[in-house]
């Protein structure tokens, strides 16, 4: 009777490696996802500029004067109202936003990780072969797109009659522009501060979204730390970047 290589038998099982840091491949995955949805696998999706959808600046600086629009005409529209409740919605929202931005980290993960292993952190942030192949401006751009999604929480907060607080309002708006503006100019580096938020997002809507349902939670203060030590490392990483003798390196 023959037998495996154990090699081969190793690569078969759910065990974490390099290359599969979650024991099992999730690019896979998502093409299954992907794949129905938008008629064509994963691995040929390209961004084009003003062919990709949301891929233009007057397409996303329209959607960001929208929710501006909206937000603060919302806000005059609720004054002599009662707020609504919408707990089931606003349950739904979260509990997918926590979903899907630990889902989009864990496909950075798989991806990221063995480049920087191999390649070295600068090669990862400084290399179009590094930090902007394929797959990782799928992830790019799924995330981009998440940061529409994400301006529904101010319409909550303007339904719920909840104080619109101006650092809330320019971050949403800024972060969606943000994140076009490093899609249009092919940002390396973009994975730092993309995955840093994640991870926050990942804490944060898990916080809202358990804190809806009643449930007290006890490290709620750190959901503002975490924020405020993701703000101090892209400020960092940006400074790192804008310095590094590699920024300005010939090619």
């Amino acid at each position: 009777m023959a037998t495996q290589a154990p090699s081969s038998f190793y690569e078969q099982l759910p065990l974490p490696t390099l290359d599969r840091p979650f024991g099992i491949h999730l690019w896979p995955l998502l093409d299954k996802v992907w794949t129905p949805i938008v008629g064509y696998p994963v691995s040929e999706f390209r961004f084009v500029p003003g062919v990709t959808p949301m891929s233009t600046i007057k397409q996303a600086g329209i959607f960001v004067i929208i929710y501006y629009t909206i937000i603060f005409g919302g806000r005059e529209w609720m004054r002599n109202r009662e707020p609504y409740k919408l707990k089931g919605l606003f349950l739904a929202h979260n509990l997918f936003l926590t979903l899907i931005s630990a889902g989009l980290l864990a496909l950075y993960i798989e991806e990221l990780l063995p480049t920087v292993v191999r390649g070295g952190i600068f090669h990862a942030i400084c290399d179009a072969e590094g930090g902007w192949t394929q797959p990782l401006v799928v992830l790019y751009y799924m995330t981009y797109l998440t940061k529409y999604l994400e301006l529904l929480d101010t319409v909550f907060l303007f339904l719920k009659k909840k104080p619109l607080t101006f650092l809330h309002c320019y971050h949403h708006g800024a972060t969606a522009l943000l994140c076009y503006t490093q899609l249009i100019g092919s940002t390396a580096v973009s994975w730092v501060p993309i995955t840093l938020n994640l991870g926050v997002h990942v804490v944060m809507y898990w916080y809202y979204f358990q804190s809806a349902r009643g449930v007290r939670i006890w490290w709620k203060e750190w959901v503002t730390r975490f924020q405020i030590i993701q703000f101090i490392i892209d400020l960092g990483r940006s400074q790192t970047t804008v310095q590094s003798p590699w920024t300005h390196a010939d090619s």
